[in-house]
């Protein structure tokens, strides 16, 4: 047993009334009656941490460049300021246009382009790869970029358009393979490195927006016999190819169906998840006890229909998912938009939803959701690189995870969705820290 000689643990909570990373002194000494034990246990550390993040989509990078100047520095520092900032550092952007864009596009519009001759990255020059460079800049590094199409441009696909579904043509995979290995060097030479790439966006949803239908076979074979091999033809087999990308209900069968393939399988880094559907968090648990040497990431989540102004609900549903997910091997969590306007847009087809920070157009104000406050109680003090740990809680009401940070500290998340007051401990080895859990709170205790 490793011995960590902690000398300080500071701790900050988050509640309603307007607490948001509230330092919180500890109790001298521990509630009266059986006390309410999370138990960290730094022995046996489970999977690496790759990051938090969100999604630099065109619609949130058009309401970035509405804003004043002013405004847009708050944004960087907010997210990704290394300290002042919620620390994100894997994030997401889309192949070609998506519903939070402001119409469809793609980067290779010519009809029957099979060689690629009209391919740019125009578009995303007029906006997010700037949005991209000011992020990298405040965080100090690059950020870890991972891209994913929502549908392959009109002119491969069975319905000749780009939203409603459709699939991609047979006689078209081998250009459709290519196509992401030229956005991939298409993006270097503007500067920026691609960290992984998932293979489609929800696969099984015909949407009104950009949509693509994959079965689990042809996922399989798509990867198999085109993409996996292009990758590697291309010299970017380093790449983290992930499958699947859609919600967890069927994470585990649409998996086994490419992981039983060997030839297959051997592209595959591992699978991205959605929460569109329910929880199902088991399912993440048993995709990682089947294919243990596989990786989970969660890929895109937000609160639908509508900004929700003002919901402390929506910071709870990302805690909750968020333990949930860690503490099932879930390596890393992405959220959608970074930041929309006061109506949860600009979306081409009107679906819009709720982002950490809100735009108020009029007012020009941001507007900080209980999201962004709730991402950040994990973002801030779980590092890239850190271990997670198993925080073993004694009380329902205490949901928490934990991790080992590179630095050799631990931090511990506790969550608390009831009505009520709960004094608890966590203990880390001989450690012991006596705390309240306000009602509706997060809290995350860091032992140096």
């Amino acid at each position: 047993m490793k011995n960590f000689a902690f000398r300080s643990a500071k701790a900050w909570t988050t509640y309603p009334g307007d607490h948001f990373f509230s330092p919180t002194p500890a109790l001298s000494k521990a509630a009266k009656g059986r006390p309410n034990i999370i138990f960290v246990d730094v022995d046996h550390p489970m999977q690496t941490i790759e990051g938090f993040g969100s999604a630099f989509t065109e619609s949130a990078a058009v309401t970035f460049y509405e804003m004043p100047a002013a405004l847009q520095k708050e944004v960087l520092r907010a997210f990704f300021h290394p300290t002042r900032g919620n620390a994100y550092s894997l994030c997401r952007t889309h192949i070609n246009s998506c519903d939070f864009s402001l119409g469809n596009y793609s980067c290779a519009s010519q009809a029957n382009d099979t060689e690629l001759t009209s391919f740019s990255i125009e578009r995303e020059n007029q906006s997010i790869l700037p949005m991209i460079r000011a992020a990298s800049a405040v965080a100090g590094r690059p950020i870890q970029l991972l891209a994913s199409p929502w549908s392959p441009p009109a002119w491969m696909k069975s319905n000749g358009q780009m939203n409603r579904g459709g699939k991609l043509l047979p006689r078209h995979r081998k250009t459709w393979a290519r196509y992401y290995t030229r956005y991939i060097r298409e993006m270097e030479k503007a500067g920026f490195s691609i960290w992984g790439l998932t293979v489609q966006n929800e696969p099984e949803a015909t949407q009104p927006w950009d949509s693509c239908v994959y079965t689990a076979e042809d996922e399989r074979d798509f990867v198999r016999d085109h993409l996996g091999p292009e990758l590697v033809r291309a010299g970017l087999k380093s790449k983290r190819l992930v499958i699947w990308d859609h919600n967890r209900d069927r994470l585990y069968q649409r998996a086994k169906v490419v992981y039983d393939d060997p030839k297959a399988a051997r592209y595959v880094w591992g699978a991205g998840f959605h929460w569109y559907c329910g929880d199902f968090f088991d399912n993440v648990r048993y995709l990682h006890d089947a294919y243990p040497e596989k990786q989970l990431l969660f890929t895109e989540g937000c609160q639908e229909s509508g900004s929700h102004m003002g919901s402390w609900d929506t910071g709870e549903r990302y805690a909750r998912s968020i333990i949930a997910d860690l503490n099932r091997w879930t390596v890393g969590w992405i959220d959608w938009n970074i930041l929309l306007n006061e109506a949860g847009g600009p979306n081409h087809v009107g679906n819009y939803c709720s982002a950490p920070i809100l735009y108020d157009r009029t007012l020009k104000r941001l507007k900080y959701q209980s999201s962004y406050f709730y991402i950040g109680h994990f973002s801030r003090f779980i590092r890239s690189g850190a271990r997670r740990l198993i925080a073993a809680s004694g009380h329902d009401s205490l949901e928490s995870t934990a991790a080992l940070n590179p630095d050799g500290s631990v931090a511990v998340v506790v969550l608390n969705r009831s009505q009520a007051t709960l004094p608890y401990q966590i203990q880390v080895q001989n450690q012991h820290r006596y705390l309240v859990s306000e009602p509706r709170s997060i809290a995350t205790v860091v032992f140096r």
